[in-house]
Protein backbone atom coordinates (compact mmCIF):
# COMPACT_ATOMS: atom_id res chain seq x y z
CA UNK A 1 0.00 0.00 0.00
CA UNK A 2 1.37 3.34 -0.88
CA UNK A 3 -0.07 6.62 0.49
CA UNK A 4 0.07 9.73 -1.42
CA UNK A 5 -1.14 13.22 -1.05
CA UNK A 6 -4.04 15.19 -3.32
CA UNK A 7 -4.22 18.92 -3.13
CA UNK A 8 -7.41 20.18 -1.69
CA UNK A 9 -8.75 22.95 -3.79
CA UNK A 10 -8.14 26.11 -2.37
CA UNK A 11 -4.15 25.46 -2.24
CA UNK A 12 -3.96 27.28 -5.29
CA UNK A 13 -4.96 30.35 -4.06
CA UNK A 14 -3.35 30.44 -1.06
CA UNK A 15 0.12 29.39 -3.16
CA UNK A 16 -0.55 32.30 -5.56
CA UNK A 17 -0.72 34.90 -2.81
CA UNK A 18 2.47 33.75 -1.17
CA UNK A 19 3.89 34.24 -5.00
CA UNK A 20 2.52 37.30 -5.56
CA UNK A 21 3.38 38.99 -2.14
CA UNK A 22 7.67 38.24 -3.45
CA UNK A 23 6.73 38.66 -7.16
CA UNK A 24 4.77 42.12 -7.05
CA UNK A 25 7.20 44.49 -7.22
CA UNK A 26 8.26 43.20 -10.93
CA UNK A 27 4.79 43.43 -11.83
CA UNK A 28 4.51 46.31 -10.73
CA UNK A 29 7.54 47.72 -13.51
CA UNK A 30 5.71 45.29 -16.38
CA UNK A 31 2.31 47.45 -15.93
CA UNK A 32 4.25 50.93 -15.82
CA UNK A 33 6.10 49.51 -19.28
CA UNK A 34 3.05 48.19 -20.87
CA UNK A 35 1.13 51.55 -20.24
CA UNK A 36 3.77 53.79 -21.90
CA UNK A 37 2.38 55.35 -24.74
CA UNK A 38 6.25 55.07 -26.40
CA UNK A 39 9.20 52.91 -25.57
CA UNK A 40 11.17 55.77 -22.89
CA UNK A 41 12.64 53.55 -20.29
CA UNK A 42 13.64 49.71 -19.68
CA UNK A 43 12.99 47.57 -16.71
CA UNK A 44 15.78 48.77 -14.72
CA UNK A 45 15.22 52.51 -15.65
CA UNK A 46 11.29 52.31 -14.70
CA UNK A 47 12.07 50.49 -11.75
CA UNK A 48 14.67 53.63 -10.60
CA UNK A 49 12.35 56.20 -11.80
CA UNK A 50 9.14 54.56 -9.35
CA UNK A 51 11.41 54.45 -6.34
CA UNK A 52 13.20 58.14 -6.95
CA UNK A 53 9.96 59.41 -7.23
CA UNK A 54 7.61 57.49 -4.74
CA UNK A 55 9.95 55.43 -2.75
CA UNK A 56 11.22 52.11 -2.13
CA UNK A 57 7.40 51.21 -0.93
CA UNK A 58 6.02 51.96 -3.66
CA UNK A 59 6.63 48.93 -5.38
CA UNK A 60 4.11 47.28 -3.72
CA UNK A 61 1.26 49.82 -4.80
CA UNK A 62 -1.71 48.10 -5.23
CA UNK A 63 -0.48 44.60 -3.38
CA UNK A 64 -4.20 44.56 -1.91
CA UNK A 65 -5.71 44.33 -5.54
CA UNK A 66 -3.29 41.73 -6.51
CA UNK A 67 -3.63 39.52 -4.00
CA UNK A 68 -7.78 39.89 -4.14
CA UNK A 69 -6.92 38.97 -8.03
CA UNK A 70 -4.89 35.85 -6.53
CA UNK A 71 -7.94 34.56 -4.46
CA UNK A 72 -10.47 34.87 -7.19
CA UNK A 73 -8.58 34.56 -10.63
CA UNK A 74 -6.30 31.84 -9.30
CA UNK A 75 -7.96 30.21 -6.84
CA UNK A 76 -11.24 29.52 -9.58
CA UNK A 77 -8.17 27.87 -11.99
CA UNK A 78 -6.33 25.75 -10.01
CA UNK A 79 -9.49 24.59 -8.11
CA UNK A 80 -11.64 23.52 -11.81
CA UNK A 81 -8.15 22.31 -13.18
CA UNK A 82 -6.98 19.96 -10.30
CA UNK A 83 -10.30 18.89 -8.86
CA UNK A 84 -11.10 17.34 -12.15
CA UNK A 85 -7.81 16.14 -12.92
CA UNK A 86 -7.41 14.44 -9.73
CA UNK A 87 -11.00 13.01 -10.04
CA UNK A 88 -10.37 11.86 -13.60
CA UNK A 89 -6.66 10.25 -12.53
CA UNK A 90 -8.47 8.38 -10.09
CA UNK A 91 -10.10 5.55 -11.66
CA UNK A 92 -6.41 3.96 -12.28
CA UNK A 93 -6.11 4.95 -15.89
CA UNK A 94 -3.51 6.83 -15.20
CA UNK A 95 -2.03 10.64 -16.40
CA UNK A 96 -4.19 12.39 -18.25
CA UNK A 97 -3.38 12.72 -22.01
CA UNK A 98 -1.30 16.49 -22.70
CA UNK A 99 -4.33 17.71 -25.23
CA UNK A 100 -6.70 16.56 -22.43
CA UNK A 101 -4.52 18.54 -19.50
CA UNK A 102 -3.95 21.66 -21.99
CA UNK A 103 -7.96 21.76 -22.76
CA UNK A 104 -8.73 21.39 -19.19
CA UNK A 105 -6.28 24.58 -18.29
CA UNK A 106 -7.79 26.52 -21.51
CA UNK A 107 -11.46 25.94 -19.96
CA UNK A 108 -10.19 26.44 -15.91
CA UNK A 109 -8.42 29.56 -16.86
CA UNK A 110 -11.02 31.14 -19.47
CA UNK A 111 -13.25 30.80 -16.19
CA UNK A 112 -11.13 31.98 -13.83
CA UNK A 113 -9.65 34.92 -15.74
CA UNK A 114 -13.61 36.36 -15.82
CA UNK A 115 -14.38 36.02 -12.27
CA UNK A 116 -11.09 37.88 -11.77
CA UNK A 117 -11.39 40.65 -14.16
CA UNK A 118 -12.67 43.33 -11.66
CA UNK A 119 -9.91 42.61 -9.58
CA UNK A 120 -7.80 42.24 -12.09
CA UNK A 121 -8.52 45.82 -13.45
CA UNK A 122 -8.11 47.31 -9.89
CA UNK A 123 -5.00 45.71 -9.47
CA UNK A 124 -3.76 47.60 -12.93
CA UNK A 125 -5.09 50.70 -11.98
CA UNK A 126 -3.62 50.69 -8.35
CA UNK A 127 0.03 50.39 -10.17
CA UNK A 128 -0.29 52.75 -12.45
CA UNK A 129 -1.97 55.19 -10.18
CA UNK A 130 1.11 57.08 -9.31
CA UNK A 131 2.55 60.48 -8.84
CA UNK A 132 5.12 60.30 -10.86
CA UNK A 133 2.73 59.51 -13.61
CA UNK A 134 1.13 63.17 -13.06
CA UNK A 135 2.25 66.28 -14.24
CA UNK A 136 3.41 68.13 -11.44
CA UNK A 137 1.78 71.41 -12.65
CA UNK A 138 -1.65 69.04 -12.85
CA UNK A 139 -1.86 66.98 -9.68
CA UNK A 140 -5.57 66.91 -9.72
CA UNK A 141 -5.73 66.56 -13.54
CA UNK A 142 -8.20 63.75 -14.97
CA UNK A 143 -7.60 62.99 -18.92
CA UNK A 144 -8.36 60.79 -21.55
CA UNK A 145 -4.62 59.70 -21.56
CA UNK A 146 -4.95 57.14 -18.92
CA UNK A 147 -1.03 58.04 -18.06
CA UNK A 148 -2.41 60.92 -16.62
CA UNK A 149 -5.23 60.02 -14.14
CA UNK A 150 -5.35 59.70 -10.64
CA UNK A 151 -7.91 57.55 -8.97
CA UNK A 152 -6.38 57.08 -5.54
CA UNK A 153 -7.97 54.24 -4.39
CA UNK A 154 -7.51 53.41 -1.03
CA UNK A 155 -7.45 49.45 -1.29
CA UNK A 156 -8.81 46.58 -3.79
CA UNK A 157 -12.16 46.58 -1.84
CA UNK A 158 -12.38 50.49 -2.10
CA UNK A 159 -11.33 50.33 -6.02
CA UNK A 160 -13.90 47.70 -6.85
CA UNK A 161 -16.64 49.91 -4.75
CA UNK A 162 -15.86 52.98 -6.31
CA UNK A 163 -15.48 51.58 -9.65
CA UNK A 164 -19.27 49.95 -9.53
CA UNK A 165 -20.47 53.46 -8.11
CA UNK A 166 -18.59 55.93 -10.74
CA UNK A 167 -18.87 53.91 -13.55
CA UNK A 168 -20.93 50.97 -13.44
CA UNK A 169 -20.96 47.32 -13.15
CA UNK A 170 -19.94 46.51 -16.97
CA UNK A 171 -17.31 48.83 -16.57
CA UNK A 172 -15.57 46.63 -13.64
CA UNK A 173 -15.73 43.74 -16.49
CA UNK A 174 -14.00 45.83 -19.40
CA UNK A 175 -11.55 43.80 -20.81
CA UNK A 176 -12.97 40.56 -19.56
CA UNK A 177 -12.35 39.39 -23.27
CA UNK A 178 -8.51 40.25 -23.08
CA UNK A 179 -8.14 38.40 -19.69
CA UNK A 180 -10.32 35.25 -20.34
CA UNK A 181 -8.05 34.71 -23.27
CA UNK A 182 -5.47 35.67 -21.14
CA UNK A 183 -6.22 33.01 -18.16
CA UNK A 184 -6.98 30.35 -20.71
CA UNK A 185 -3.31 30.65 -22.11
CA UNK A 186 -1.15 31.34 -19.31
CA UNK A 187 -3.05 28.14 -17.41
CA UNK A 188 -1.98 26.30 -20.60
CA UNK A 189 1.23 27.30 -19.74
CA UNK A 190 1.49 27.12 -16.15
CA UNK A 191 -0.68 24.05 -15.35
CA UNK A 192 -0.74 21.84 -18.23
CA UNK A 193 2.92 22.20 -19.05
CA UNK A 194 4.01 21.72 -15.61
CA UNK A 195 1.87 18.65 -15.20
CA UNK A 196 3.57 17.45 -18.38
CA UNK A 197 6.94 18.80 -17.14
CA UNK A 198 6.77 17.00 -13.73
CA UNK A 199 5.34 13.78 -15.64
CA UNK A 200 8.33 13.56 -18.12
CA UNK A 201 11.14 14.38 -15.49
CA UNK A 202 10.00 11.68 -13.34
CA UNK A 203 9.81 9.50 -16.28
CA UNK A 204 13.15 9.72 -16.36
CA UNK A 205 13.80 8.15 -13.45
CA UNK A 206 16.83 10.43 -12.44
CA UNK A 207 15.26 12.63 -10.62
CA UNK A 208 12.40 12.09 -7.63
CA UNK A 209 9.68 13.79 -6.75
CA UNK A 210 11.41 16.51 -4.91
CA UNK A 211 11.64 20.00 -4.81
CA UNK A 212 14.75 20.18 -7.58
CA UNK A 213 11.90 18.31 -9.76
CA UNK A 214 9.32 20.91 -8.75
CA UNK A 215 11.75 23.99 -9.39
CA UNK A 216 12.70 22.63 -12.92
CA UNK A 217 8.99 21.71 -14.34
CA UNK A 218 7.86 24.96 -12.76
CA UNK A 219 10.69 26.77 -14.58
CA UNK A 220 9.90 25.24 -17.71
CA UNK A 221 5.83 25.90 -17.73
CA UNK A 222 6.45 29.77 -16.67
CA UNK A 223 8.61 30.09 -19.78
CA UNK A 224 5.98 28.38 -21.98
CA UNK A 225 3.23 30.35 -20.21
CA UNK A 226 5.33 33.96 -20.46
CA UNK A 227 5.43 32.94 -24.61
CA UNK A 228 1.84 32.44 -24.82
CA UNK A 229 0.21 35.18 -22.99
CA UNK A 230 2.51 38.21 -23.30
CA UNK A 231 0.65 39.41 -26.33
CA UNK A 232 -2.85 39.11 -24.87
CA UNK A 233 -1.24 40.64 -21.58
CA UNK A 234 -0.20 43.88 -23.15
CA UNK A 235 -3.88 44.34 -24.75
CA UNK A 236 -5.76 43.36 -21.21
CA UNK A 237 -3.08 45.97 -19.80
CA UNK A 238 -3.79 48.74 -22.22
CA UNK A 239 -7.80 48.22 -21.91
CA UNK A 240 -7.95 47.60 -18.43
CA UNK A 241 -5.63 50.72 -18.01
CA UNK A 242 -7.98 53.15 -20.23
CA UNK A 243 -10.32 55.62 -19.73
CA UNK A 244 -12.35 55.92 -23.21
CA UNK A 245 -9.55 56.03 -25.68
CA UNK A 246 -10.78 52.50 -27.21
CA UNK A 247 -13.64 51.53 -28.70
CA UNK A 248 -13.20 47.88 -28.24
CA UNK A 249 -10.74 45.33 -28.32
CA UNK A 250 -10.03 45.41 -32.11
CA UNK A 251 -9.48 48.83 -31.69
CA UNK A 252 -6.89 48.48 -29.04
CA UNK A 253 -5.53 45.88 -31.14
CA UNK A 254 -5.30 48.35 -34.58
CA UNK A 255 -3.75 50.90 -32.00
CA UNK A 256 -1.40 48.59 -30.73
CA UNK A 257 -0.50 47.23 -34.11
CA UNK A 258 0.89 50.42 -35.99
CA UNK A 259 3.67 50.95 -32.98
CA UNK A 260 4.80 47.46 -35.12
CA UNK A 261 4.66 43.76 -34.11
CA UNK A 262 7.59 44.14 -31.50
CA UNK A 263 4.77 46.49 -29.62
CA UNK A 264 3.04 43.38 -28.71
CA UNK A 265 5.76 41.94 -26.49
CA UNK A 266 6.59 44.98 -24.89
CA UNK A 267 7.65 44.27 -21.45
CA UNK A 268 8.49 40.63 -22.25
CA UNK A 269 11.84 40.65 -20.31
CA UNK A 270 10.24 42.08 -16.92
CA UNK A 271 7.05 39.64 -17.85
CA UNK A 272 8.96 36.76 -17.88
CA UNK A 273 11.24 37.67 -14.79
CA UNK A 274 7.99 38.18 -13.10
CA UNK A 275 6.51 35.25 -14.37
CA UNK A 276 8.61 32.77 -14.30
CA UNK A 277 9.35 33.39 -10.46
CA UNK A 278 6.05 33.90 -10.12
CA UNK A 279 5.07 30.09 -11.34
CA UNK A 280 8.27 28.78 -9.77
CA UNK A 281 7.17 30.48 -6.53
CA UNK A 282 3.59 29.32 -6.93
CA UNK A 283 4.11 25.33 -7.79
CA UNK A 284 7.07 25.20 -4.86
CA UNK A 285 4.57 26.60 -2.40
CA UNK A 286 1.72 24.21 -3.79
CA UNK A 287 3.91 21.37 -3.53
CA UNK A 288 4.76 21.70 0.05
CA UNK A 289 0.99 22.63 0.93
CA UNK A 290 0.35 19.24 -0.83
CA UNK A 291 2.49 17.22 1.33
CA UNK A 292 2.05 18.49 4.57
CA UNK A 293 -1.62 19.61 4.67
CA UNK A 294 -3.29 17.67 1.73
CA UNK A 295 -5.79 14.83 1.38
CA UNK A 296 -4.46 11.69 2.34
CA UNK A 297 -4.93 9.03 -0.61
CA UNK A 298 -4.25 5.26 0.04
CA UNK A 299 -3.34 3.24 -2.71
Amino acid sequence: MTEKRMSRWYFGGIASCGAACCTHPLDLVKVHLQTQQEVKMRMVGMAMHVVKNDGVLALYNGLSASLCRQMSYSLTRFAIYETVRDMMGSGGQGPMPFYQKVLLGAFGGFTGGFIGTPADMVNVRMQNDMKSKIPPDAPNLINLNHNCVSRSYKHALDGLFRVWREEGTRKLFSGATMASSRGALVTVGQLACYDQAKQLVLGTGLMGDNILTHFLSSFIAGGCATFLCQPLDVIKTRLMNSKGEYRGVIHCLTETARLGPLAFYKGLVPAGIRLIPHTILTFVFLEQLKKYFGIRVVS
